[in-house]
């Protein structure tokens, strides 16, 4: 699978400074004739990746874009109620939702993330345990409930397990990312999809809720011998440890840009795709079993022609090398250049009360 060539780029921001930085302004306005602000609300899975290109792209246009990170149930629900410009999901709208607007919605792929599992043992704080999907499904189905089960232990034969009970940490929100972990749970666990199922919100058997991948960080962060599900650079950024998965080939894969790039090579888009799709335990000697694309919502057409004029601009920017590198540089897998171009053709096809923009 190719990707698109990423550039440098001068200067890092932190993700607390490009949010603030992001969301001066706000609202929906026009001066001399052209938008000027757009409003969008949504998943926190892309909420690194999204405030740092709003920053960028206010500094390359002066185009100020107002973007709360709400949870992808919100997203969906803000952007079918016409409350704001776009929406962001990591979990894709289903069929009845797209019908309840009359079909006005066109998913846009940004980029590539990876969903981890993140640990608090104190005792194991250099060490990487090894997962496989059923002992992740029992864990947070409270069928596992020690750091040195029988399973775990087999799965890191190795390591020093500690006795101590395993607190899950889940999402309260509705969250692409729960979509994104219950979907792949789904996929490997015949008890998961029986009991639980796979939505932005599902009625969890165990644990502590956490609002937001942020949420969720800093209950994993602050209580000892927690697990929870947050995308890898909320992992990262705040140094917590986090496992490689078993994939469907039997591999245990760490989660990278490579192998979260190798999931998404295992996805098929025909001309007329409308880009949603799941890759999670996708095939792939090195696939990332725990890997999505994340969508913004947009009006396929919109009744505001400056306003549309003013996205389509946007999404133009997102799908070419500065964006995509960026998105390399915040440990999210860029978009594969096939997706690229099919992207940037459809948006060409975006209307406003049924003309082209152009």
């Amino acid at each position: 699978m190719t990707v698109a060539s990423p550039r440098s780029l001068a200067g890092t921001l932190t993700i607390g400074a490009v949010a603030f930085l992001a969301a001066c302004g706000g609202g929906d306005s026009s001066g001399g004739g052209r938008t000027t602000k757009l409003t969008g609300a949504g998943a926190s899975f892309p909420n690194p990746i999204y405030t740092r290109w709003f920053y960028e792209y206010h500094r390359a246009t002066g185009i100020q874009i107002n973007y709360q990170s709400i949870g992808s149930g919100g997203g969906v629900r803000q952007f079918s109620q016409g409350t704001i410009d776009f929406g962001a999901t990591d979990g894709p709208m289903k069929d009845d939702q797209i019908a309840a607007i009359d079909g006005n919605v066109l998913h846009i792929p940004t980029v590539i993330g990876a969903v981890v599992l993140t640990y608090n043992i104190p005792s194991l704080v250099d060490a990487q345990l090894t997962l496989d999907g059923e002992t992740i499904s029992d864990i947070f189905l409270g069928r596992i409930t020690k750091w040195n089960d029988r399973r775990i232990a087999a799965l890191n034969p190795r390591m020093a397990l500690p006795d101590e009970d395993i607190l899950v940490v889940h999402r309260s929100d509705g969250s692409g990312t729960t979509f994104v972990f219950t979907d792949y749970l789904s996929k490997v666990s015949p008890p998961w999809a029986r009991d639980v199922g796979a939505a932005k919100s599902v009625n969890w058997p165990v644990g502590l809720g956490g609002k937001g991948n942020e949420g969720v960080t800093q209950q994993v962060k602050q209580l000892p011998f927690t697990v929870g599900y947050v995308e890898l650079i909320y992992a990262l950024s705040n140094d917590l440890a986090y496992a490689t998965i078993v994939n469907s080939a039997g591999n245990a894969i760490t989660p990278t840009l490579a192998t979260a790039g190798e999931a998404a090579g295992s996805a098929e888009f025909t001309a007329d795709t409308d880009f949603r799709v799941s890759i999670t335990n996708a095939d792939g000697e090195q696939a990332y079993p725990i890997t999505s694309f994340t969508w913004l919502l947009v009006k396929q057409d919109d009744d505001n022609r400056e306003r549309a004029l003013a996205i389509r601009n946007f999404l133009e920017w997102i799908t070419g090398e500065e964006a995509q590198a960026i998105a390399v540089e915040l440990r999210y897998a860029p978009l594969p250049v096939e997706v690229v171009d099919l992207v940037k053709t459809r948006i060409q096809g975006l209307t406003s009360e049924g003309q082209p923009l152009e």
